[in-house]
């Protein structure tokens, strides 16, 4: 069973690792594990594990639009999953979006350590996963979700190096269906 939804934010809000920024430090602490919720918070709807939501230096950079949205449309993970969503014949509304790391690195350049990784997933995003239809997006997620023996359909990060949005939403949207 599913714990409620205020007891994981509540979890997410005390998450503290030595480095990282939490969501009040950068003004973005709401009723909501992640910012994305604002948009993506289906409690019956397929969870897509990401690797992280953004980093201070973009957060600041692009306030308005997140306050507005709680993501990005213009990045390339976004237009990718838009793409799987049309594909899918989905919204936004009908997914649950969350995040392997939940608290908030620096710049987009700072690698998160693995330590850091585990330990945000192990206090928060593990609570988000029970008992629903889960979509790892990357090898971060899926290690995770792997090492905790929570059932998930792997799928590559939607901003993948080397492959086409088309071909990032193409096999999301097979991911998605493979959770319908």
């Amino acid at each position: 069973m599913q714990p409620d939804y205020a007891s994981i934010v509540a979890r997410r809000r005390s998450l503290r690792i030595d480095g990282y920024m939490t969501l009040a430090d950068v003004g973005f602490d709401g009723d909501w594990v992640t910012p994305y919720q604002m948009a993506s918070r289906s409690m019956d709807g397929p969870v897509l594990v990401a690797q992280h939501w953004l980093d201070a230096q973009s957060i600041e950079l692009h306030r308005t639009t997140l306050e507005q949205l709680g993501y990005l449309p213009h990045i390339r993970f976004n237009r990718t999953l838009d793409i799987a969503l049309a594909i899918a014949g989905m919204a936004r509304s009908s997914l649950y979006m969350t995040q392997a790391f939940q608290l908030i690195p620096l710049s987009s350049t700072e690698r998160i350590s693995r330590r850091a990784m585990d330990e945000s997933f192990d206090q928060v995003t593990v609570h988000e996963l029970t008992d629903r239809p889960v979509i790892a997006l990357g090898a971060h997620a899926v290690r995770l979700c792997t090492r905790h023996g929570i059932a998930h359909v792997p799928s590559p990060n939607p901003s993948r190096r080397g492959h086409s949005n088309a071909e990032n939403a193409r096999e999301l949207a097979l991911a998605l269906a493979q959770t319908a």
